[in-house]
């Protein structure tokens, strides 16, 4: 998928969001703040986890580690049972390319876990289905489109 196909469900569905285009380097966290002129705080990364063999969303600040032990208590597992996803895995759960997954949008629905210290921003901004879009959306609709398991990962 691409940035079209989310640009597509977004309008659809009719999401308070957008999608930012030619900001020049989006390639790490730092430097996408910088382009949007945003803290990096206000930048989220969407990862994918196997629980157990169960994929699972993580929604984070994108320079804040997921710490495997916050996720292995929230489910009752040990911490062997949480898995990255590899980026062919990661292609194929959510359809967009690791570095350019968005909050929103996935070819499959799966749970979410997002960190709670993101509710202290009123706008966020996430991948935009590849390494040079990114999408602005604010809190509320997130919570609205994801209603996700909120949880502290730090």
């Amino acid at each position: 998928m691409t940035p079209a196909d989310l640009a597509r469900t977004i309008a659809r569905e009719q999401i308070d969001a957008r999608l930012i285009t030619d900001i020049g380097d989006t390639s790490t966290v730092s430097a996408a703040a910088a382009a949007l002129g945003v803290g990096v705080d206000e930048i989220l990364k969407t990862l994918l986890f196997f629980v157990r063999g169960a994929p699972v969303v993580v929604i984070s600040h994108g320079i804040d580690p997921v710490p495997a032990r916050a996720l292995a208590d929230h489910f009752g597992v040990g911490k062997r049972q949480i898995k990255l996803a590899r980026p062919e895995q990661v292609l194929a759960e959510t359809g967009y390319p690791v570095g350019g997954v968005p909050p929103i949008g996935h070819r499959f629905s799966h749970p979410v876990i997002m960190a709670q210290s993101i509710l202290d921003y009123e706008i966020v901004f996430g991948g935009g289905g590849d390494d040079k879009t990114m999408l602005r959306i604010p809190v509320p609709e997130l919570l609205r489109l994801l209603t996700p398991t909120l949880l502290s990962l730090k």
